[in-house]
């Protein structure tokens, strides 16, 4: 819980010196891009985790990696590592992205379904989207035939699940309370 308390508060300073420099949106790119790498590639990850990695080489690999990026988030990478606390940067990076999305009305939505999703499903999908939500929802796809059918559309905390599977799992429920 403190690793996300103090993650927030990296991004909200982070954040607070982008808007100060109107850099804001390029960091938001970069910080996506920090947690997508981090995310997709288990090695860095446990790198940046492990005790046993020295802090010299943490950032070193970091400022390597992330060599392009601006000076504010070069930054970042400096107090986090004077601070020891490296192992923070995915959470920082996705709170970052949270708290951008805020700030510019945006919302992530996450639709599953079974197969990929055909123009029709995407409308339907859309349509309930405009109902949970008044913000701008960027929509991501997921794959999963284990719903079998239908979709599991999640936006910020809500979820509305449309799947074959749920359908079927309340109807096995019905009857083993009956």
């Amino acid at each position: 819980m403190s690793g996300t308390r103090a993650a927030i508060r990296y991004a909200k300073a982070i954040l607070s010196v982008a808007e100060d420099n109107n850099t804001s949106a390029k960091i938001h790119e970069e910080m996506n891009h920090i947690a997508n790498a981090i995310a997709s590639n288990p090695e860095l990850n446990e790198a940046l985790k492990s005790p046993v990695v020295k802090l010299s080489e943490k950032t070193a690999v970091l400022e390597n990696i992330f060599s392009k990026f601006g000076k504010e988030v070069k930054s970042l990478f400096n107090t986090l590592a004077q601070n020891k606390r490296v192992d923070l940067l995915e959470q920082i990076a996705l709170q970052y992205k949270r708290l951008y999305d805020e700030l510019n009305n945006k919302e992530q939505a996450t639709v599953t379904t079974a197969v990929p999703m055909t123009e029709a499903l995407e409308k339907k999908v859309m349509a309930k989207l405009k109902a949970l939500s008044s913000k701008e929802v960027t929509l991501t796809k997921i794959v999963d035939e284990t719903i079998l059918g239908g979709f599991i559309l999640r936006v910020g905390d809500q979820q509305y699940n449309a799947s074959v599977s749920n359908q079927l799992n309340e109807i096995k429920s019905k009857f083993i309370t009956n």
